[in-house]
């Protein structure tokens, strides 16, 4: 009985049903299948199969009026669930409507299946300043959904089945933004991501106002930052800094270990004093590939070096825990010392731009992705030959509590040869069934990707 396709509980579900028809199966043996690490599965496929992308007729307007394709691996389905203008980020809720952030709208809304039909999009809460992140969040017997605001934080009760926001309390308030009178209307990054750990405290990551700047690092609240609260809003304290643009924020399931990824800065100078005359230039085919974007733990207390000091992926390490180089535009003397900052954990491709990171385990999704994390890569334009638009996975290693080696999960968004874009993954999130939603604010749209045995 092949079974490298189930994770533990599947198939102690199968070896069940076959104990029906005659298989002999101690209890005691079945019951031990609870606890078979997910190791001991085969690995996870990456995305080989050019799949047609189902489009109900309702909702086949550009880019899909024409057929569309994706990469999957084998066995995977995708399908339009519902076309969401700017869809950003999302939030499956406890009874399965899934919540969808619309900051050009001040939106968000949620989406509840409709049998058969195409799914019910309503109105959540409306009137907020470029709502994004969405978690829910259970204090005692009170279900909460925090909701961030470019300048603040919200959380709402939340009852099994509401479809409207409830008993709002405004628990984070000041944050900088476009309307903060020193940035004088200009903030390049002023969208807000949050999560919450296990002992209820909150962390809201501050992004930059700048590709690379001094006056970030200087300011109150500091930008390029990850704050911590508590879950109510007060003793606010710095946890974090050095992070350009932490954009998804999330715990290791069952752990308090905070992992983000983010967004590096855009054409760096060369810095090196070598042969090649390229000191302090902007070189195209250095900038493609440099510096890596963030894929990293984040410790209490950590620096990671922005935009003093760019994670170096052209050593033996690769893109694993990379040295780090002195900036030449705010660094170039050394003054800040690189030797002291936390490296990252994991980088990605230069200019990807991730956005969503969500963590596989403890959720329903099947066969052997169920050990590890999924990352929606933007798409970049700071590249000579674009990169991103996809969404990657990368299996967990418990032993060592890191990221392995990342493979595409889906792809396609970006046409090879003509590099047409026709749309640019966010987020992801995996309702109760097992099927990972991915939302897509270029064509307006948030896919349902299935396993299809």
């Amino acid at each position: 009985m092949v079974m490298f396709d189930l994770n533990p509980r599947q198939a102690l579900g199968r070896i069940l049903s076959a104990s029906l028809v005659g298989l002999s199966v101690s209890v005691t043996s079945l019951m031990s299948l609870e606890v078979v690490p997910k190791a001991v599965l085969a690995d996870a496929p990456a995305a080989s199969v050019n799949t047609k992308v189902n489009v109900p007729s309702t909702m086949r307007y550009s880019p899909f009026n024409t057929n569309r394709y994706l990469k999957l691996p084998p066995k995977f389905s995708i399908s339009v669930y519902a076309r969401v203008r700017n869809a950003r980020f999302m939030a499956v809720a406890p009874n399965g409507d899934l919540l969808v952030s619309q900051p050009a709208t001040g939106k968000v809304l949620i989406i509840r299946p409709n049998g058969s039909k195409d799914p019910i999009i309503s109105n959540f809460v409306v009137g907020l300043r470029k709502p994004h992140d969405i978690v829910f969040h259970k204090i005692d017997n009170i279900t909460y959904v925090y909701i961030s605001e470019t300048h603040q934080i919200n959380r709402f009760t939340y009852t099994y089945g509401d479809r409207i926001a409830k008993n709002r309390q405004i628990v984070v308030t000041g944050l900088p933004d476009s309307s903060t009178s020193e940035l004088k209307g200009a903030y390049g990054h002023e969208l807000k991501n949050i999560a919450l750990d296990g002992n209820h405290k909150l962390y809201v990551s501050i992004a930059s106002t700048c590709n690379a700047c001094v006056s970030d690092t200087v300011s109150n609240p500091k930008r390029g930052a990850i704050y911590q609260y508590n879950a109510n809003g007060t003793n606010r304290r710095l946890f974090a800094q050095g992070l350009r643009n932490a954009e998804g924020l999330a715990f290791v399931p069952n752990t308090n270990d905070l992992w983000v990824v983010g967004n590096n800065r855009d054409n760096i100078r060369y810095p090196f004093k070598d042969n090649t005359g390229n000191y302090g230039k902007v070189i195209p085919s250095y900038v493609d590939n440099h510096p890596p974007e963030v894929f990293t733990r984040v410790r209490d207390g950590g620096n990671y070096g922005w935009p003093f000091c760019n994670s170096n992926p052209d050593t033996s390490n690769g893109l694993n825990n990379m040295p780090l180089d002195l900036d030449y535009q705010y660094n170039s003397d050394g003054h800040v010392n690189c030797y002291a900052m936390d490296k990252i954990s994991k980088g990605i491709q230069a200019h990807s731009a991730p956005l969503g990171l969500t963590f596989l385990q403890n959720t329903s999704f099947l066969g052997s992705y169920s050990n590890g994390v999924v990352v929606g890569l933007h798409g970049s334009w700071n590249r000579q030959k674009k990169t991103g638009y996809k969404v990657v996975y990368f299996p967990w290693n418990a032993a060592t509590k890191s990221p392995g080696n990342q493979i595409d999960l889906v792809s396609g968004w970006l046409v090879p040869g003509t590099e047409e874009i026709w749309g640019r993954p966010v987020d992801m999130a995996v309702d109760k069934q097992g099927n990972l939603f991915i939302s897509d604010d270029y064509s307006g749209t948030i896919y349902k990707l299935s396993y299809t045995p």
